[in-house]
């Protein structure tokens, strides 16, 4: 009954982090840094705390009592998360749900995977699998084994990238005009690695949530006081990033501007941001149900996935393309999904 609960839990989150594009896609006349910023304020600083106060008594005082150095490492990962978070927009605005979440989720879950046992390599930590060990056992074969499957899943699903910008360059030019599979794959890589550092800084950040189990929290919710430290980090990187592209791009001008829907644009950007930190808010339910943080981050990833392409059949992003170019990205899609299925079942031996 738990590890049915913590899969609903999760199905819960990845379909909320899967579809919180969408009202996005509602917002009119902004620039994609004016209402990627605004959503972020709502996922990264303002709905946290919300959630913080209503399932975690005293949460506040839990920040304050962590020790310096605690609080500084899960401040740093959310730092170069929220990188990853910054070019993950830009990948779905590149290369469109399905292609976009398919390919930076598909890095994001391997590397999830990879870097902490070389990690634990380096600076070998009791308790800890290394990527020497995992050599060494039937698991982590299999992880290596699902890890090159994902791979090759992503080299398909750039491969059909290429034939779709071939095919709408012949006969569709008015499909998809933000598409371009340079620029998308080169941010949906840098995501899909640097993304996977959300994972390490629920790590970071576990002795705060162990002090409000101890504090009487429900462990269902523990994870939330660590949220609120960690997404600071991803509040940094964006805010400064996106203030920067509102100068550059002359789109200041885009908050105040009365001759744009300013409401329902704060509206759908702060929906988008609410179902965005939804997906974290289920995923810590369902990770303390399943007991198994890297299966846990392995289901979060396929059920966001398959929630982003269904949005992108939804939203007709591939039709007008050849039966071979469709043909291609399934074959990638189903290659990517086998990867972490590979990858989960090896994490959890």
């Amino acid at each position: 009954m738990e590890s049915l609960l913590g899969i609903i839990f999760h199905s819960i989150g990845g379909f909320s982090s899967g579809s919180f594009y969408m009202p996005f896609k509602k917002v009119k006349d902004w620039a994609w840094e004016s209402y990627w910023l605004v959503g972020g304020f709502f996922s990264w600083l303002i709905v946290p705390p919300i959630a913080a106060y209503l399932t975690i008594p005293h949460f506040g005082e839990i920040i304050a009592a962590a020790s310096p150095s605690i609080k500084a490492f899960t401040f740093t990962m959310g730092l170069v998360w929220g990188i990853g978070g910054l070019t993950y927009g830009l990948g779905v605005r590149y290369l469109g749900m399905s292609l976009g979440n398919s390919i930076t989720l598909g890095f994001c879950s391997a590397f999830g995977a990879l870097v902490p046992s070389i990690y634990y390599d380096l600076y070998p930590t009791e308790g800890k699998i290394s990527f020497t060990d995992m050599l060494a056992s039937s698991g982590g074969q299999l992880v290596l084994l699902g890890t090159a499957v994902c791979l090759l899943g992503i080299a398909i699903s750039g491969k059909a990238g290429m034939l779709k910008e071939k095919d709408f360059a012949t006969g569709h030019e008015d499909k998809d005009k933000d598409f371009s599979l340079v620029k998308g794959l080169t941010v949906a890589v840098i995501s899909g690695i640097l993304s996977s550092f959300f994972n390490y800084g629920i790590e970071a950040g576990k002795p705060m949530a162990e002090q409000a189990v101890i504090n009487g929290c429900n462990p269902l919710f523990q994870n939330n006081v660590t949220y609120i430290v960690l997404l600071w980090g991803g509040l940094t990187t964006n805010f400064i990033w996106c203030l920067y592209l509102n100068f550059k791009n002359k789109t200041i001008g885009d908050y105040t501007n009365k001759s744009t829907p300013i409401t329902k644009n704060v509206l759908f950007s702060a929906l988008a941001g609410t179902m965005w930190f939804l997906q974290f808010f289920f995923y810590g339910m369902g990770e303390s149900k399943l007991g198994n943080g890297a299966s846990s981050w392995i289901l979060h990833m396929a059920t966001i996935i398959l929630t982003a392409n269904f949005w992108g059949f939804y939203l007709k992003e591939w039709t007008g393309v050849s039966k071979k170019t469709f043909r291609t990205f399934i074959w990638g899609i189903g290659l990517i999904m086998l990867s972490i299925v590979l990858v989960g079942i090896g994490n959890s031996l």
